[in-house]
């Protein structure tokens, strides 16, 4: 095969796996240039390309013209657009810094830093923790457990941690492993008789960034190996960094001393953020970028992407691709088009007034009573229930949300938020009351 009939192929194994839309926009505009000594050049449009590939799907298009030729390749994209001059400047320093860290075997990703993490409510407490274990490792919080949903910061976070402790002290020795990473090191070294080995690399470091440690439930010898390996660095007052999508409490399949561990420090959660911090996120990454984006689609993508914040900036690099490429500028109608399959419009039809009636009648109060400010035991708890749904569904800032339940403030809006969310953990009688409510408002 020619090395067009080698990317076509490829293209539609990537086609098979995410489907005809992002192919169409992401992975047409791709040129195979060259497949020499196992490596595939490829050359992409722009850096948007190359960005959204990198931080999306690092291993898709390996493994799609592996399984074409036969045979592993490593990927490396060749940005073929004449690029301005202060983006080539941002470019050869994060490179630069890249190499650098890895040179010292610290792969850091050089663009999650302090300075680029948009801090607001949602994130503020664990933001804070992550910046005083940068500057004191091992003596402010050990551990350091950040957990939280999906797309939420938490990598960037505990990635920024790492980059500024290293900046504060360049004699630092940071380790950042995935957890699969971590389980798939344990398995081999197990298989190979290299247990010795790891123990050297895992056990010498400074600063232990772990990512994702959920996916190591119910695989024993990477719990076990992992508990020696804490106890080895906890004793030795070196800092531990932990990350996961839940609470060491929900982490019923992992062994009751590794969660008794966790505890031992800090936990600090992350919760999705409110629409003033994903506007913030926003026009930040658009400046980063360079992406010329108007407030009123600004307010949009915050508006309307609820609660992930990677596919928010998933959705402003898409539409700074696509402005790239037909060098129409970004508008609504044009964001509207081009995101039309991510961001549902009718989301927006759901008011507030819709949630208070709805939870008044389930709970057989009078929608006046929401909204006054009386503090009744009977009023309080449906009261939190609609300020929580109204943030799930409702565009409205916390403030706003705060208004319309009786002139509360953001901050009793987001302790409200966070009772109710803690009590469907542990409530499943209560969860499925607020599943119920769920499917009401929208069926």
């Amino acid at each position: 095969m020619n090395l067009e009939e080698i990317w076509i192929n490829s293209l539609s194994k990537i086609e098979d796996k995410i489907g005809t839309g992002a192919t169409e926009l992401w992975f047409k505009p791709i040129r195979l240039s060259q497949i020499k000594e196992k490596q595939a050049i490829l050359d992409v449009p722009n850096r948007f390309f190359k960005d959204w590939l990198e931080d999306n799907h690092p291993d898709l298009i390996a493994e799609s013209i592996g399984s074409t030729v036969g045979f592993p390749v490593i990927v490396y994209f060749r940005i073929v657009e004449t690029t301005e001059p202060r983006v080539k400047e941002i470019e050869l320093k994060l490179e630069t810094r890249r190499q650098m860290l890895a040179s010292k075997g610290m792969h850091l990703n050089p663009k999650y830093t302090f300075e680029n993490f948009v801090v607001g409510p949602s994130n503020q407490f664990a933001h804070a923790a992550a910046k005083s274990v940068s500057e004191k490792p091992g003596r402010s919080y050990n551990p350091l457990f950040i957990y939280g949903g999906v797309g939420l910061g938490k990598t960037h976070l505990i990635s920024a941690t790492g980059n500024a402790a290293v900046d504060k002290n360049p004699d630092l020795s940071v380790l950042y492993v995935s957890s699969e990473q971590f389980t798939n090191e344990v398995v081999s070294a197990l298989r190979h008789d290299r247990m010795a080995e790891f123990k050297e690399k895992y056990r010498r470091v400074d600063v232990f960034l772990l990512d994702d440690i959920q996916f190591i439930a119910n695989k024993t010898a990477t719990q076990e190996e992992f508990f020696h390996t804490f106890n080895a660095l906890y004793e030795r007052q070196k800092q531990i960094i932990i990350s996961s999508d839940r609470s060491p409490k929900e982490m019923t399949a992992i062994t009751d001393r590794l969660r008794s561990r966790f505890s031992m420090g800090l936990i600090a959660d992350i919760q999705p953020p409110e629409i003033e911090t994903k506007l913030a996120i926003v026009l930040k990454k658009a400046e980063m970028e360079m992406i010329h984006i108007p407030e009123d689609v600004a307010y949009y993508l915050a508006s309307r992407v609820k609660s992930n914040i990677r596919e928010l900036e998933g959705c402003l690099i898409r539409l700074g691709a696509q402005a790239s490429l037909t060098g129409r500028p970004i508008d609504k109608e044009m964001a509207q088009n081009t995101l039309r399959d991510i961001i549902d419009d009718t989301e927006g039809l759901i008011t507030i007034e819709h949630i208070q009636k709805t939870v008044c009648e389930y709970f057989g109060i009078k929608v006046l009573d929401i909204k006054a400010k009386k503090r009744t035991k009977e009023v309080a708890l449906p009261r939190q229930v609609g300020m929580y749904l109204t943030k799930k569904f409702s565009d409205k800032s916390l403030s706003e949300i705060g208004k319309y339940f009786g002139g509360k403030d953001h901050a009793t809006v987001i302790y409200a938020c966070k009772q109710i969310e803690d009590r469907r953990t542990k409530d499943e009688a209560f969860n499925r009351l607020i599943e119920n409510l769920l499917r009401k408002i929208k069926p």
